[in-house]
């Protein structure tokens, strides 16, 4: 995985669990229907992108040990 790659991942992880927050928020506010299921699909794709980015690491710091 670049560089690049990584940190674009972790920005998105970054990023995405204060904006589940936030949808969360105003999906419970305003009665948005399914809000259960929007929030829970929005937390499994951040745990996702949170575990690319660990192993992803590793990797890298694997990889910069063996030079």
């Amino acid at each position: 995985m670049s560089d690049k790659t990584y940190d674009t991942i972790k920005t998105v992880a970054l990023l995405v669990a204060p904006v589940i927050t936030f949808i969360g928020a105003l999906v419970s506010i305003w009665n948005v229907p399914y809000m259960t299921e929007i929030t829970a699909t929005l937390a499994a794709i951040d745990t996702l992108a949170g575990a690319v980015v660990i192993v992803a690491k590793k990797i890298y710091e694997d990889k910069k040990g063996e030079k």
